[in-house]
């Protein structure tokens, strides 16, 4: 019977259940947490084996051989060292031995090897093949090829050393008696060995990456927002046991941190503007160490543009008398629309007292001059804004004397009614020597006419013929035109009034207006156009 036949009888439907195995060992490996596995393992050990199959054993009478079945063999051991080129995958190579009363079996096999990394233990599987020795106390040592198929758990007992609980294996072997054993007898000229082996041992790790440990990385959805507006912060853990749940602790120092697993959201409603930090504290409560992590991310918070409060402020009045109160009201507006007061009232000069956005200043005992009264308005943030308004305080001069009325001159000429008769020249004679008795003093004429006179400037010109006479020549004393001050009255009399006033008073004398003195050139006789008479020379 020819080799692949014997593959396809005795042993394919033993390898479709190991391959089926190897297939969920691969697949769960490469979901499996990826820990950091050492390069080279070496395992050394116990092996039972049961070859599972008959060796020639002398003959009998008729000259045939006969078949012996080769026992369990208790007595072994095995070793088995891997390069591990993945986490998960390894090339294995394989010695395994077993003896028993002269007859002993030796595995020498290489193939690939799948394992399942977990926290506590190992799991494997194995397809090897190779050359399997045989030997045997009747006809000696034989050589053949073999395959095996199996799998196996190691329990993690230190970080490099694990404890193999169980290795079980299929073990195939063929092998060639046909110089001992003649055509006739197929089955043991060519023997196919469909045996089992188990193991247990120690396994012993070399080299390898450090153990990753676990870490975390927090992100948030914006780097800078404005005041109140929503952050959200998101961690992502990586090198953990996928299998194990996590717990996430969120903290922050800008604003009311909630958090929900892996994602958090910062709540930035009355946070200053600045920079701040969202920290996650990630943990893995089924393990005992290498279990936790932490992150951090940052942001920025901006507060909305802070615009100073605007103000205004006026007086009323604006004007006053010393002594008058003055009402001052300022106005103040924030851009912002935040709550404002206005306080901190000042003046310089004068008292103030303010309430609110009014105050009073009392102008009692103050100097004339301007008084300035400020405030300041502030806002709920601090901000500050100030103004102030003016008023002119008036301080009126102590009353002067008043002005007297000196006397009167009548013109009851009807043809010349301008003209200066001899009475009036006497009574003006007494004026010009009270000027001369009040050197500071001086002297208002009021000129009036009657409503039925009919010439044109008539009381102007009584009131300008009087000055010229009292200026001219004529007078026994003649008196500084510039003292002298010509009105028109409204007294409806033929008459001229003389007003003396003393120095600093002022004339109080109502419904006057100054005459235009060009109304002389209009006088046919005016004293003025007269020429003085030449002075005498000394004898």
């Amino acid at each position: 019977m020819s080799l692949c036949c014997d593959l396809r009888k005795g042993c394919f439907a033993k390898t479709r259940l190991l391959l089926v195995f190897s297939l969920a060992v691969f697949s769960t490996a490469a979901l499996a947490q990826q820990q950091s596995p050492p390069k080279f393992d070496l395992f050394a050990g116990y092996q039972w084996l049961n070859p599972g199959g008959n060796i020639p054993d002398g003959t009998n009478a008729a000259g045939a051989v006969l078949p012996f079945k080769l026992p369990s063999m208790p007595a072994g051991f095995g070793l088995a060292g891997a390069y591990n080129f993945h986490p998960n995958f390894a090339l294995e190579g394989d010695f395994g031995g077993n003896y028993k009363n002269g007859n002993d079996f030796q595995t020498y096999s290489i193939g690939p090897r799948a394992m399942y990394r977990g926290e506590g233990l190992n799991l494997f599987a194995h397809t090897l093949i190779g050359l399997n020795h045989l030997n045997t106390a009747s006809f000696g040592g034989h050589n053949g090829i073999g395959a095996i198929l199996g799998g196996g758990i190691d329990l993690h007992v230190l970080k490099h050393v694990d404890f193999r609980l169980i290795e079980a294996d299929y073990q195939w072997a063929r092998q060639n008696f046909a110089k001992q054993v003649p055509s006739d007898q197929p089955d043991l000229r060519r023997p196919s060995y469909s045996g089992a082996r188990l193991r247990t041992g120690v396994v012993f790790g070399f080299g390898g990456a450090p153990v990753i440990p676990p870490a975390a990385a927090c992100s948030v959805d914006h780097a800078e927002v404005m005041q109140g507006e929503p952050v959200t912060a998101t961690a992502t853990a990586s090198n953990f046991n996928p299998k194990h749940p996590l717990t996430y602790a969120w903290s922050g120092n800008g604003g009311t941190v909630t958090g929900k697993d892996n994602v958090a959201s910062i709540d930035t409603k009355n946070v200053a503007g600045g920079s701040y930090a969202v920290t996650a504290h990630v943990t893995d409560p089924k393990m005992k160490k290498d279990n936790e992590a932490s992150c951090t991310a940052n942001y920025t918070v901006k507060e909305p543009p802070k615009n100073p409060p605007t103000m205004t402020c006026s007086a009323d009045p604006s004007s006053a008398q010393a002594g008058t109160p003055v009402t001052v009201t300022c106005t103040c507006t924030s851009p912002d629309g935040v709550p404002v007061s206005v306080s901190g009232w000042s003046s310089t000069g004068g008292t103030v007292s303010g309430n609110g956005n009014v105050a009073t200043l009392t102008t009692t005992g103050a100097s004339a001059g301007p008084i300035t009264v400020s405030a300041t308005c502030t806002d709920s943030r601090g901000l500050t804004a100030n103004s102030s308004a003016q008023t002119n305080v008036e301080v009126p001069p102590p009353p002067p004397p008043k002005s007297s009325k000196l006397s009167q001159c009548d013109f009851p000429n009807k043809v010349k009614p301008w003209r200066v008769d001899n009475t009036c020249k006497a009574i003006l004679d007494d004026v010009a020597l009270r000027l001369q008795q009040e050197a500071d003093a001086k002297l208002v004429i009021v000129g009036n006419s009657e409503p039925t006179e009919k010439r044109k400037n008539l009381a102007g010109e009584r009131a300008v013929n009087s000055k010229a006479y009292l200026s001219g020549g004529e007078a026994k004393q003649a008196i500084d035109p510039t003292r002298i001050e010509t009105r028109t009255g409204n007294a409806g009399t033929r008459t001229a009034e003389y007003w003396v006033v003393p120095a600093g008073a002022t004339f109080d004398a109502t419904g006057t207006t100054p005459v235009d003195e060009n109304v002389v050139k209009a006088v046919p006789d005016h004293p003025a156009k007269k020429k003085a008479p030449a002075k005498k020379k000394a004898q």
